[in-house]
């Protein structure tokens, strides 16, 4: 055996020092010329069928005949060569002539499931179209009608009967640096209810506004049920449902999976992989919030998303009315997750604004199934999340009668429950306001507590009027308004990005704070003046950039991004993260030498004595 020199063992115990070391500075820190600058797709090895059965890599007739020759597709595709240009023409061609909404969504989930990057070029061409198809409120109906529209697997299943075993399965998803999972156990599904494994379309169409709305890379992505059962016995009993038929489980069972749950995504992840959570049940949303939330990186946007863009809202509504946040009163129908919240928040920015909790939080009063949440009222429970707004009163159960006892300058409607705001309520409000504010903010459109043409009759239109679900112009004695969409959107997918791109290890609360006041700034006067408390829709994806900037500015400034060195234009920075929605070239990759011009130079001459010396 040869001996290895005592100066090689050397260098390779040195190198080895050195590998160890970069991968433990790397588990704490990652540069800007690392994993979280965004990668260009390497040349695919894919050829052939395999090519065009490939959603990522798939351009469809976008190939040119030098790529269909040199990727042993030519042939499989007819001869014409289309732009994208044409093949997005040709998308909405089609999704014009869908007969209704839920047809319009299986549309685009075949096509995202054939041509990712089409899917995601047209959506961002057309949000005000399709961003209210692939998300709220034609999902609340994919999701009802789920068995029905599932053609194949997105994301991961995960049961309860996998306890054990979750870090296994996530290692069966093939990316390996996903940066961002939004989880749902299906219990409270906008305002549906339990809808159980169906839920699933939820997680699907959030991360795909990740992608349409906030840029962030799909294959960074990745939707998760867990199926602990569901208690709808509707649901369980159709022979399509694709979950487990059984009752939830809950208890001690239900946080020990939960539990393992986020350790496996930190152990397969990493510590920097987002986890939001979403459409879980009140008494488990508030509480795996406060179990999370400082330990890991999450956010739950039914309560944080839904307050932030709530309060933004309400930024733009009160430039309308003159009024400052804490010189209103507040009225929420509705006590959930979504309205302790909003509430919440609203709390938090009157606090900043100057005023003690205890004067913060006697503005805001709170109405539920039962009645306004008074101390010693006959029926319904005071505690958790609404506990702190309980006030003495009289327990008043008729909403028009509490609407005139309470007072409300702002009406906010979080209940779930089908044009719960009447005429009689509508008309009190604007009796006792010369500006009403009223936000009907439940989903989808059948759930919304009023529509917006009812808000501005019954209030000879002045009120200023937003909703959760969209809702059309409205013309009311020759004026026209815009209602503006409380859409999550505006603040969930930029919270994600900043989050993602600055590598951060946690998602303060300060951040949606922040990220509402972001976006009530960005409300011209023009659109105050039309009635819109939030920016045109079709803006919406520079309005995203511009939040994600801001939070990356704050996140480097506190010390909580872990991605360095710090970019000196965040913005720049957030820009140069964004997804590509363009073809990538597939042709042979070639190159030319310079010319050789044999009649400006000597050619050598074939020594026979030269080549035997060399």
């Amino acid at each position: 055996m040869t001996a290895v020199p005592l100066r090689n063992i050397r260098s390779i115990l040195t190198c080895h020092r050195h590998l160890r070391c970069l991968q433990q500075q790397r588990r704490h820190t990652v540069t800007v010329t690392d994993e979280y600058r965004p990668s260009t797709k390497s040349r695919s090895s894919l050829k052939g069928v395999e090519l065009l059965r490939n959603p990522a890599l798939n351009k469809g007739m976008a190939f040119t005949l030098e790529e269909r020759q040199h990727m042993g597709i030519h042939g499989l595709l007819p001869p014409a060569v289309l732009s994208q240009d044409i093949q997005a023409l040709r998308v909405m061609i089609n999704f014009h002539r869908m007969n209704n909404d839920l047809d319009r969504y299986s549309e685009l989930m075949n096509l995202s499931e054939r041509n990712e990057k089409l899917f995601y070029r047209v959506i961002a061409d057309n949000p005000e179209e399709l961003i209210p198809i692939v998300y709220t409120p034609t999902v609340g109906l994919a999701c009802q009608k789920y068995g029905l529209v599932f053609k194949r697997p997105r994301g991961l299943f995960i049961t309860i009967h996998d306890k054990g075993h979750i870090y296994d399965i996530l290692c069966n998803w093939t990316e390996q640096h996903v940066k961002a999972i939004v989880v749902t156990d299906g219990e409270r599904i906008l305002g549906l209810g339990d809808l159980g494994a169906f839920g699933m379309g939820i997680p699907v169409g959030k991360l795909q506004l990740y992608t349409a709305i906030a840029g962030v890379p799909p294959q960074d992505c990745l939707p998760i049920m867990l199926d602990v059962g569901t208690n709808n016995e509707e649901i369980s009993a159709n022979p399509l449902y694709i979950g487990l038929r059984q009752k939830r489980v809950t208890g001690k069972e239900y946080e020990e999976f939960l539990d393992e749950f986020m350790e496996a995504v930190v152990q397969r992840f990493g510590w920097n992989c987002l986890v939001q959570f979403e459409d879980f049940a009140s008494q488990n949303a508030y509480r795996l919030l406060e179990r999370y939330q400082k330990q890991y990186c999450t956010f739950n946007d039914d309560i944080q998303g839904t307050a932030a863009v709530v309060l933004s809202g309400l930024f733009g509504a009160l430039r309308i009315s003159g009024k400052k946040l804490n010189e209103n009163t507040f009225l929420f129908v509705g006590a959930g997750q979504a309205a302790c919240g909003i509430a919440d928040l609203i709390t938090h920015a009157m606090i900043r604004e100057g005023a003690s909790e205890e004067e913060a939080r006697s503005k805001i009063w709170m109405y539920d199934v039962h009645g306004l949440i008074v101390d010693g009222r006959p029926q319904g429970d005071l505690d958790g999340p609404k506990a702190p707004y309980v006030k003495k009163g009289k327990p008043i159960k008729d909403l028009t009668q509490v609407v005139d006892y309470v007072k409300p300058t702002i009406l906010l409607g979080a209940s779930g429950v089908g044009r719960l705001f009447h005429e009689g309520v509508l008309k009190k409000m604007a009796d006792l306001n010369e500006r009403p504010v009223i936000f009907a903010l439940s989903n989808p459109t059948s759930r919304a507590e009023c529509t917006a043409e009812e808000a501005y009759r019954e209030t000879d239109g002045r009120c200023i009027f937003a909703s959760g679900s969209p809702f059309k112009p409205v013309t009311y004695k020759d004026k026209t308004f815009h209602p503006g969409q409380g859409n999550n959107a505006y603040i969930f997918p930029a919270v994600a990005l900043a989050t993602i791109a600055c590598a951060a290890r946690h998602v303060e609360e300060d951040m949606f704070l922040m990220a509402a006041q972001k976006l009530g700034s960005l409300v011209s006067q023009a659109d105050l003046d039309e009635g819109r408390v939030y920016p045109p829709v079709p803006a919406i994806h520079e309005v995203t950039v511009k939040i994600a900037a801001h939070l990356a500015e704050h996140l480097y400034t506190t010390k909580k991004a872990w991605n360095h060195p710090e970019p000196e234009n965040k913005e720049e920075f957030i820009r140069m993260q964004l997804y590509d929605t363009s073809y990538e070239y597939f042709g042979p990759k070639t190159w030319q030498w310079p010319e050789q011009h044999s009649t400006s130079r000597t050619v050598p001459t074939m020594d026979e004595n030269i080549i035997l010396d060399a």
